[in-house]
């Protein structure tokens, strides 16, 4: 099997060896669908999401707008609890279009990495 799922996933394995969260510095993990989108911190230490946030509930605008508000979502979010550097973790995807955007939103709302 081949298919744009496999490669992905395969790809995935390979970043996630490199990539490790821990309390100080958690990973920014990027999800995206077909209709939606994702973005959760992860303490891989514990294992635990420490914050979320996803375009679900939204429903106007276009997916790229909706990816803007998403990463504005998570970098407030993170800076709520207190975290202000961070991993990020494409998830295998091409760092282009919303991912690409998620990250620049999170950047802009105060998040390093």
């Amino acid at each position: 099997m081949n298919t744009k799922t496999d490669k992905r996933i395969r790809l995935k394995t390979k970043i996630r060896v490199k990539i490790f969260g821990t309390k100080e510095c958690p990973r920014l993990s990027v999800f995206r669908s077909n209709k939606f989108i994702y973005a959760q911190v992860i303490d891989d230490t514990t294992g635990k999401t420490l914050t979320e946030a996803s375009d679900l509930k939204m429903e106007k605008g276009t997916k790229l707008e909706r990816a803007k508000q998403v990463g504005k979502m998570i970098a407030e979010a993170c800076l709520k609890n207190k975290i202000t550097k961070v991993v990020f973790d494409r998830n295998g995807f091409k760092y282009t279009g919303r991912v690409k955007l998620v990250a620049d939103e999170a950047r802009a709302g105060g998040l390093k990495f």
